[in-house]
């Protein structure tokens, strides 16, 4: 495991998800048919180059493993990424921000960042730094949170707590916008719903289940405008 240097903003993040956030992480990552679902519907597939960034404990990148791919990652954890390198000793980890990717240039088949970029200090270059490390016919998937989200406008909702250290929610057209000035080509959007499982309805107190099993519901059919968070597979323009 490789450690790059940070600015003291980014040291400030590091600090809040290796004492905060993945305070409670362990090796034990547990892979959803979520992300399994999410791997076969973007066609990874045998022998491919991946990248996540912000990848966290890595349960996309053991998600994709099924397929014997190549996993890379980066993220500001150092305890996250201590438990990518146990989880997959093949893999190419580092500790440092997308801002500044240690990895060489057209080196990927896959990019992604799942739910990350609204936490970056500075989102269009770290898409210019994924653009660069791509190849030229790469995929990118990104997932990303809906400022329009319906339960966010009528104020039932007010952000992760992640918003206390950086959070910026976009619409879907200012996230469209700043992929396309980056140098993306968005070929289609989906839904996120990942709700629609017993794990996420139950994962708070008890008496939240019936307000979550409503939300999971209500995702399923609201319109795409209306949604907390929606993917992006892209490629270079």
């Amino acid at each position: 495991m490789k450690t790059q240097k940070n600015t003291n903003n980014h040291k400030d993040i590091q600090q809040f998800y290796d004492a905060v956030y993945y305070k409670d992480a362990n090796i034990n990552v547990k892979i959803s048919r979520h992300l399994q679902r999410l791997a076969t519907k973007i066609g990874v597939s045998n022998e491919q180059q991946i990248l996540d960034v912000a990848c966290g404990t890595g349960a996309w990148l053991l998600a994709t493993k099924k397929y014997n791919t190549k996993p890379a990652g980066i993220d500001l954890s150092a305890k996250a990424i201590d438990i990518c390198v146990k989880n997959m000793p093949d893999g190419e980890f580092y500790v440092g921000p997308a801002e500044t990717l240690p990895f060489k240039d057209q080196q990927f088949d896959v990019i992604s960042c799942l739910g990350s970029l609204e936490h970056f200090l500075e989102p269009t270059i770290a898409l210019k730094e994924m653009l660069r490390v791509a190849k030229d016919d790469a995929i990118f998937l990104l997932l990303v949170p809906n400022s329009d989200f319906l339960t966010r406008r009528l104020g039932f909702y007010h952000g992760t707590h992640q918003v206390n250290v950086k959070e910026e929610v976009r619409t879907l057209p200012e996230w469209q916008n700043l992929f396309e000035t980056a140098g993306l080509q968005v070929k289609k959007r989906w839904k996120d719903l990942h709700v629609l499982s017993w794990s996420w309805i139950s994962a708070n107190r008890w008496y939240h289940i019936p307000f979550r099993a409503i939300q999971a519901v209500a995702l399923a059919i609201w319109p795409l405008s209306w949604q907390y968070q929606v993917y992006y597979l892209c490629v270079r323009k």
